[in-house]
């Protein structure tokens, strides 16, 4: 079953903003859970989808890999620099 991207991004955004002051950055796996019944590669669309967008950011330590709402977080005042 693929994935419908538009609702999708819906379900994600949401889910960051029910989340927001709680914590700021997620686990790619947090979103596959948003998901069940979907393959990763196609979560993975949807987030590099909203990357694109500038609605979400990536974030790597270069170990561990994590998404968070644009803006949002300790690190949000430095984006764009």
């Amino acid at each position: 079953m693929a994935i419908e991207l538009e609702s999708a991004k819906v379900v994600i955004m949401d889910f960051l903003v029910s989340k927001t002051g709680a914590k700021s950055k997620f686990y790619f796996n947090d979103f596959t859970k948003l998901f069940p019944d979907e393959k990763g590669r196609d979560v993975k669309k949807v987030l590099t989808a909203l990357v694109k967008e500038e609605k979400v950011v990536y974030w790597s330590s270069g170990s561990t890999t994590m998404y968070g709402m644009s803006g949002a977080g300790k690190q949000g005042g430095a984006e764009g620099e």
